[in-house]
């Protein structure tokens, strides 16, 4: 028995390619600046607008004269629309006016309570400037009820007792802003994961092709383990970069209190990370077929067109969806195979897509990688040890 060689199993074959293309890929200074970049840059887009939404919640108001005596129902009537006003007592006019014009102060209101005047540098606030003129229209009212001989706290209260009853066919949802932007941001990483590791495997093959390497390798293992191992293990290495950078930007997020539904987040992040897999594996077979069929690299574009191109409609019409997700149109596309894996996510971080909708997508999906991977399969097969000149794609099913 000794000297005797055991033929190696499909799985360990299947295995070892996909250890080498992932251990491969993981350590390269590629992977692991362009991931480093990508975090730096997030962490800076979210730090640059965590420091625009508190500029932009909080106004700075300035009071002087008489009308420091409206700073509590200003800040009153102010939460009540939702608005973050701090109000600071400001001694001098003149010094107020310039504190406005140099961006100390957002407002500076002076005059009586009735008869109120205000300063800015460009614009109001339209709810500011609404609850301004509701305190001096209060103060004026207060006052001609007084001359009338009337209570002025006691008709107050008659009049705030008085509301118009609402009737909602949809409830409001407060965080559907949030819901949108997570679904874009998800929706580009899948997009762009698949499309890259895509890329990668088709400019592998061309590489192993155009010096020989498939020559060797395919010695020891058969096509299609070599093709399952190579898709198996890029797949994990985008995996991983989609995971690290999901992980690291909800965290960061959360921490700058840019977003606050951690929960739709982190459920998106789950259900993006299984359609990446989907995805991933609906086109990588499609990606090595038509990689196989070229030698040069020069060649790999032309190629692969066709399929980047039915990525790019899905990311196209990813912006329609996340717009009207509920909609016929987004509902019929998220279900197409080819588009799923980018659109579908999205409609779920917007909460549109029902149980039976995305069970029907994952079922038509598989069906597909099966189809592809068959499809695909038979086109590397015959492809794979031809060089040359570029392969006609009828000739490789032909054979």
């Amino acid at each position: 028995m000794n000297g005797v060689r055991r033929p190696i199993t499909p799985a360990a074959a299947v295995r070892l390619v996909a250890q080498r293309e992932l251990g491969a890929r993981l350590r390269t200074r590629g992977f692991l600046i362009g991931t480093a970049v990508i975090l730096a840059v997030l962490a800076a887009y979210l730090l640059f607008q965590a420091a625009l939404v508190n500029n932009a919640q909080r106004t700075t108001v300035g009071l002087t004269g008489q009308a420091a005596a409206i700073a509590e129902p200003l800040r009153a009537g102010a939460g009540q629309l939702g608005l973050d006003v701090e109000t600071r007592r400001v001694a001098d006019a003149a010094q107020g006016s310039a504190d406005v014009e140099s961006g100390d102060l957002d407002v500076l209101v002076s005059g009586s309570p009735a008869n109120l005047r205000v300063q800015v540098k460009s614009e109001l606030d339209r709810e500011l400037e609404a609850v301004l003129t509701g305190i001096s229209r209060q103060e004026v009212l207060s006052a001609k009820l007084v001359q009338a001989g009337l209570n002025p706290a006691e008709v107050m209260r008659d009049v705030d007792a008085a509301r118009i009853q609402v009737t909602a066919f949809e409830e409001h949802d407060p965080a559907q802003g949030q819901r949108t932007v997570i679904a874009l941001v998800m929706m580009f990483l899948l997009y762009m994961g698949i499309t890259a590791y895509g890329s990668l495997v088709a400019q592998g093959i061309v590489e192993e092709k155009s010096s020989r390497v498939v020559e060797i390798l395919l010695s020891t293992v058969r096509p299609w383990h070599l093709l399952l191992g190579k898709v198996i293990g890029l797949g994990l290495t985008g995996l991983v970069q989609l995971a690290i950078l999901g992980v690291a930007g909800l965290a960061m997020a959360s921490a700058t209190g840019v977003l606050t539904i951690t929960g739709v987040a982190t459920t998106t992040l789950l259900w993006g990370l299984v359609w990446y897999v989907l995805g991933f594996f609906l086109y990588a077979t499609v990606f090595a077929a038509a990689g196989s069929l070229v030698s040069r690299q020069e060649d790999v574009q032309t190629v692969l067109t066709p399929v980047s191109m039915v990525l790019l409609v899905g990311f196209i019409a990813g912006f329609t969806v996340v717009q009207e997700p509920e909609g016929t149109t987004a509902t019929v596309l998220s279900l197409l195979p080819p588009l799923s894996p980018i659109l579908l996510p999205s409609r779920i971080a917007t909460g549109s897509a029902g149980p039976l909708e995305i069970v029907a997508a994952l079922v038509l999906t598989l069906a597909a990688i099966a189809a592809l991977t068959w499809l695909g399969g038979r086109v590397y097969r015959a492809a794979i040890l031809r060089t040359g000149s570029r392969i006609r794609l009828k000739d490789a099913l032909r054979a």
